[in-house]
């Protein structure tokens, strides 16, 4: 689990994070919406450590981050895994070297077992046969099943996601979003995600943060999402006629169940 408690940011003297409290619980697929500006990835650079807020307590397992020497944050940053927006991967390197990667970095194991464990992780996401191949040479979606097979080499307890279905198509997207949340709950892992993409909130947000204007407006499941009354976060979910109508069909077949 990873709690967050009183966090503020600023930049310039202007409060981009206002008093931010969020748990986000370990086997979920937790999630941060929010319309653009709105400090949701700032929050999210919070959580890693890129950015160091002004106040606030930010909790691994009741393990302060913020109250960290940089030795005690760099062995923690080890329990992390991470899904960039643009997939991140390295052009010069095989798909293999590019999961073997982070356990090069962080992990004492020989050669041979580094190799083992990154085909495991491959296997995990479907991809053994492009092991040889360099990341031009795939699509956008094997591109980040690719960076969700580095992401979790190591085993993280905490996984990281931001925007992980940007530029995919709504087919593609549904993968990585089953491949995320199957995966999260294989490893009892906190997982966050970032996304305004609106067809994963409805697929995987099993628990849901809407940040408004630097502060947490909303929180919930994608079934609160139906009855919720909260203004800002209607406008930002119901945005479009499609969603609009699903709203009213479920609220509909409420009021029949109640008859």
């Amino acid at each position: 689990m990873i709690e967050i408690k009183g966090l503020y940011k600023s930049f310039e003297g202007k409060d981009v994070l206002k008093d931010i409290n969020i748990a986000f619980e370990a086997g979920k697929t937790n999630l941060i919406i929010g319309q653009s500006g709105s400090g949701k990835t700032v929050l999210m650079k919070c959580i890693v450590g890129l950015l160091t807020p002004e106040k606030g307590e930010l909790l691994y397992d009741g393990r302060n981050f913020l109250a960290m020497r940089k030795k005690e944050r760099k062995l923690l940053k080890k329990e992390m895994g991470m899904i960039f927006q643009s997939a991140a991967l390295f052009d010069s390197m095989s798909v293999l070297d590019n999961v073997t990667f982070p356990m090069d970095m962080f992990s004492n194991d020989t050669l041979r077992e580094r190799q083992r464990k990154a085909m495991q992780c491959l296997d995990r996401v479907n991809l053994i046969d492009a092991k040889n191949k360099f990341p031009n040479e795939l699509s956008g979606g094997m591109q980040k099943r690719v960076a969700i097979a580095r992401a979790i080499a190591l085993n993280p307890k905490y996984l990281f996601c931001d925007e992980p279905n940007s530029g995919l198509d709504p087919k593609t997207s549904l993968v990585i979003d089953n491949l995320i949340h199957s995966i999260t709950q294989e490893y009892n892992m906190t997982t966050i995600i970032n996304t305004h993409d609106m067809n994963s909130v409805m697929a995987i947000g099993e628990k849901i943060d809407f940040i408004f204007e630097g502060k947490k407006e909303w929180e919930g499941s994608k079934e609160d999402i139906f009855t919720s009354s909260n203004k800002r976060l209607n406008s930002f979910i119901f945005a479009s006629d499609l969603y609009k109508k699903v709203k009213e069909l479920e609220i509909h077949n409420m009021e029949e169940q109640e008859k």
